[in-house]
């Protein structure tokens, strides 16, 4: 039996909601509806909702919505909004414990403010810890997983455990299991160790990179961040401003002409198909001029219409 097909729980205290449009929950402010879609009220909810689910019922999580894209047919199964329910940010024993709906930015300056250094590079990063652990993102130098001391996972049995990054094949912008196998479990939170650094050396490090960032990428417009990842020894938005394709459209959704490696939603009325129409159109000329194969970081999930 599906999770569609149950009565909402009288031991849950989130929210739980049907056909429930995901455009408003992406930034790229588009997609179809989830079939379920549940936030939780806190830890112990998310777990009493994980735990009950049917072993077949497909699962889906999102936090902020960035690096997102969803399609246009929706998304079957549950989809569980994390960053309101999860959201505890504190020090223990000299460590930063962040749990998986707190945003990246916010994990900086909480860092900074803390007199640890090495953390500004999450400034840059448009998304939750949950997002950030389980792509290893990162931007200007830096990588999440670099300063992983310990994860929490939470099963599908709604029991939580914690891991060491040993347990675990990092690589860029890719995290699994150390087999080679995917990843099983939810992150649900991480304890980071930053070195000890100069509090007032990293505010001005954040806002350093909040001002490039700003200068640089098509932030006032909806987007979701850099769509393909860099190649090996180049750059993604280098080679498709190379081809030609900044300005290139299909439907509402074009290429930034601020930053090539950005897709935006100017009016919001791009469908997930124009995005994607796009992404597959950079990727085939870009391969045809350059015999380089970019490989989109963007998580693409959902039906096609």
């Amino acid at each position: 039996m599906m999770m569609n097909d149950l009565p909402a729980s009288r031991l849950l205290r989130g929210e739980l909601k049907r056909d429930e449009p995901l455009a408003r929950y992406t930034t790229w402010r588009c997609g179809g509806p989830a079939q379920t879609l549940y936030k939780p009220r806190n830890r112990a909810d998310l777990a009493t909702f994980i735990g009950q689910l049917p072993a077949e019922e497909p699962v889906t999580v999102i936090g902020l919505g960035s690096n997102l894209l969803v399609r246009d047919g929706g998304v079957r199964g549950t989809v569980i909004v994390l960053h309101p329910a999860l959201g505890a940010l504190e020090v223990r024993d000299g460590l930063v414990y962040a749990e998986a709906g707190v945003a990246s930015p916010k994990v900086a300056r909480f860092a900074a403010m803390h007199g640890l250094a090495d953390a500004e590079f999450l400034a840059g990063i448009p998304g939750t810890v949950g997002g950030a652990l389980a792509m290893n993102a990162g931007c200007y130098g830096g990588e999440t997983w670099r300063f992983v001391a310990s994860v929490e996972v939470l099963t599908r049995a709604g029991v939580f455990d914690h891991r060491s990054p040993s347990e675990y094949a990092i690589g860029y912008r890719s995290v699994r299991r150390a087999d080679g196998t995917d990843p099983v479990g939810l992150f649900t939170s991480a304890m980071f160790a930053f070195p000890s650094g100069n509090s007032g050396i990293a505010r001005e490090r954040i806002r350093a990179l909040l001002k490039r960032r700003i200068a640089t990428q098509p932030l006032d417009l909806p987007n979701a961040g850099s769509v393909f990842r860099n190649p090996q020894g180049d750059h993604a938005a280098r080679l498709i401003e190379a081809c030609g394709l900044k300005g290139y459209a299909v439907g509402g959704a074009r290429v930034s002409e601020k930053h090539a490696n950005f897709i935006v939603n100017p009016h919001g009325q791009a469908k997930a198909a124009d995005i994607e129409a796009i992404i597959g159109h950079v990727r085939t000329t870009v391969s045809a001029i350059t015999g380089i194969v970019l490989e989109h970081e963007v998580r693409i999930i959902g039906d096609e219409k």
